[in-house]
């Protein structure tokens, strides 16, 4: 049986042709379409290489200038590297060096390690329990939570940071009633993780929530059949379907705390702190050496990058988990 949308459609006809049978829907569909084919073609590819290449400009010259002597880098731009090419390790000796006249970056590099890999740690594997909670438990209020906790995500990060300090540092109390306890927590690593965890979670809590409550139905019905568990479907089903969204989400997460400035000031003592309040250290103390600057922002850089391409597969996997053919 042949099935028609009221005229003939020829399958081997040309886009003008298809668009005229199918109408104005079928021109919205195409232009997806034909900017995917613009893009895939030889000029499309020319332009993304040509927009890559200058986005990455700046970074080269940080990483040139990072090389450079002291005396090229305050004379003269970093692209006469070219001409007269000398590369030194001093700039990264002085930066990371702990002795006397030293920056000693590489205790903050730690700091910063120490900091980061946990409270990712926590906030994604927080935001999974909740994220699958709120997909696939009935509860009562649970839409009502929902709706609270992606609302947390308008709330400006700089009016809470009082308020949590105040917890950390000594507790909520009415009177001689003692709501919440001194923590005594201002200073430390897990003040610091607790802070971005709590940061966080409304956001990671978000995008896991989308990508979860998406997965198809059938399997955890099938599962239930089969007698598993909450736990069961959440560590046997949940977690190895959710790769791809845990990795880009875990991309996401690792850049903003590692390039995190504002909390690390607020909650993390001088012998706790990141690279990143180092850095805008030695931009006050060392503004005019220029070399030391670059070395220490290449310092800084290179774990990110280094994440990002470690996990770039599975980000484009994320990125595409959610696209429908057409």
């Amino acid at each position: 049986m042949t099935t028609t949308t009221g005229t003939d459609f020829n399958p081997y006809a040309d886009d003008e042709t298809i668009d005229e049978v199918l109408g104005d829907d079928h021109k919205k569909r195409s232009v997806g379409r034909r900017a995917s084919e613009a893009l895939g073609s030889r000029i499309g590819k020319i332009v993304v290489i040509a927009l890559a290449v200058l986005w990455t400009i700046p970074t080269f010259g940080v990483l040139v200038s990072s090389l450079r002597p002291e005396n090229d880098v305050k004379t003269n731009g970093w692209w006469n590297f070219f001409r007269d090419p000398q590369v030194t390790l001093d700039n990264y000796r002085a930066v990371l060096s702990s002795s006397s006249g030293g920056d000693n970056l590489s205790k903050f590099f730690m700091n910063s390690v120490i900091i980061t890999v946990p409270a990712v740690a926590l906030s994604i594997g927080l935001a999974m329990l909740a994220a699958y909670a709120f997909s696939w438990i009935e509860f009562p209020g649970r839409d009502w939570m929902f709706v609270l906790t992606v609302a947390l995500l308008m709330v400006p990060l700089q009016m809470s940071l009082v308020p949590v300090l105040q917890l950390f540092s000594g507790g909520a109390h009415i009177g001689t009633i003692t709501i919440f306890p001194d923590l005594d927590l201002t200073g430390t690593f897990v003040g610091v993780w607790i802070a971005h965890t709590i940061f966080g979670m409304p956001f990671c809590v978000f995008i896991l929530k989308n990508f979860i409550g998406a997965l198809p139905r059938d399997i955890i019905e099938a599962a239930k059949i089969d007698g598993a568990g909450h736990l069961t479907i959440f560590f046997r089903l949940i977690v190895p379907l959710s790769v791809p969204a845990i990795a880009s989400l875990t991309i996401f997460q690792f850049m903003w705390i590692w390039n995190d400035y504002l909390i690390a000031l607020i909650f993390a003592g001088q012998d706790k702190a990141p690279i990143t309040r180092q850095l805008a250290t030695l931009t006050g103390t060392r503004g005019q050496s220029w070399h030391l600057l670059t070395a220490a922002g290449m310092v800084a850089m290179v774990v990110p990058i280094a994440v990002f391409f470690a996990l770039q597969r599975f980000f484009v996997r994320g990125l595409l988990a959610g696209a429908v053919k057409g």
